[in-house]
């Protein structure tokens, strides 16, 4: 077996910072538990789901050979990650990256899974595998003990027919599931739709997709202001778009409106792509997988609102957030309008003022702080 450096990978151009690390006791776990079949695999018998930065897929091919890995990473970051520390590994062509579908395992012999934290995320999963997997693949999802649940077998026990646990090692476990029971009727039934009567709107959500069909509690008090938000505005962005809720309710209410909803998520812009189709709006509302407004030009913007995350990963981390700041800040227009909401306990005004400008307080309630900041 070769030797791989897995303390050389990166999480560029995701946040870093000496808490924060590229690479895990899951990662290794799940290589190791897997490398009798790693080792057996032919070329394009692996795939891989939900790799942060590139262990899981990078991994493979220097310790086994492996070659054709198939990738998949919700968050464009982890992507971009993935193919730094690929060409740093001088492994660029070794994988490819897809989308979460029939490509991505079609006919594959050897999964290995990050466990998601969403159930959902993990149902969506595990039913392609079962449908499209070579009947004998053999399933490796791994996860950290403190955020594993009896729930998460009963979810690949819907789909295979033995599932086995590992031993814990380092606070990490795997579970190995075989004998897939493929369900066409269990992947046709994503994206999820449910009608919020209350807001008049479709939301549709994929599993991997924040707050799924529900509408968060942040994202409902952010709505209250919309009549207030930049009234001239001929354009506006939904940073971080979720499921596309803020740009839907955008464009129901200002039929003139054209909008762009950016998120990071593969699973959210597929997800704010379909729940635009279900309101209508899909002629007026661009959804894109961009990392925060990466993709988007200097002073263009009139208006952006924004509900923003203060996790990375499982950990609390207000990088993120001040990115996603600083890039509203480069594509506002002066004059332009960022409309946040915030849990009033990270303080983020501050920060808001110095990094977008002047910014107001405009409502506030129990848990949630509202803010617009003007760009000089």
């Amino acid at each position: 077996m070769n030797r791989f450096d897995f303390d050389a990978l990166r999480r560029w151009p995701d946040v870093e910072a000496d808490n924060l690390f590229a690479v895990d006791a899951t990662d290794r776990l799940l290589l190791d538990e897997a490398r009798p079949a790693l080792a057996a695999a032919a070329p394009g018998d692996v795939a891989v789901v939900g790799d942060r930065y590139g262990a899981l897929t990078l991994g493979p091919a220097a310790l086994f050979g492996a070659t054709g890995v198939r990738v998949h990473q919700d968050p464009l970051s982890g992507e971009l990650a993935l193919a730094a520390n690929a060409r740093s590994a001088g492994l660029a062509g070794s994988y490819r990256s897809l989308g979460l579908d029939r490509e991505l395992v079609a006919g594959a012999r050897v999964v290995l899974l990050q466990l998601p934290r969403s159930l959902a995320a993990l149902e969506e999963t595990a039913a392609l595998i079962a449908r499209y997997a070579n009947p004998e693949v053999v399933v490796f999802a791994g996860g950290r003990v403190k955020h594993m649940t009896t729930a998460m077998s009963e979810v690949l026990r819907r789909h295979f027919g033995q599932v086995n646990a590992s031993l814990a090692r380092q606070k990490s476990r795997v579970l190995r599931a075989e004998g897939a029971v493929a369900d066409e009727a269990s992947t046709d039934a994503w994206p999820r739709r449910e009608f919020h009567a209350d807001l008049g709107l479709w939301v549709c959500a994929h599993g991997a997709a924040f707050a799924g069909t529900s509408v968060d509690i942040g994202t409902r008090f952010l709505l209250e202001f919309l009549p207030r938000m930049k009234a001239d505005a001929a354009s506006a962005i939904d940073l971080g778009c979720g499921t596309g809720v803020l740009a839907a309710a955008l464009a129901v209410s200002r039929p003139a409106l054209t909008v762009v909803a950016t998120d990071q998520s593969a699973a959210a812009v597929a997800s704010a792509r379909a729940t635009m189709e279900a309101n209508g709006v899909a002629d007026r509302v661009e959804a894109v997988r961009d990392d925060a407004l990466g993709s988007r030009p200097d002073a263009s913007a009139e208006l952006v609102v924004l509900n923003p995350p203060f996790h990375i990963g499982a950990s609390v981390h207000a990088g993120i957030a001040l990115k996603l700041f600083e890039d509203a800040a480069r594509v506002l227009e002066p004059g332009g309008e960022l409309w946040t909401v915030w849990n009033s306990h990270l303080g983020y005004r501050p920060a808001l003022s110095r990094i977008v400008g002047p910014t107001e307080q405009v409502g506030r309630n129990a848990k949630f702080t509202v803010t617009v900041s003007t760009r000089q």
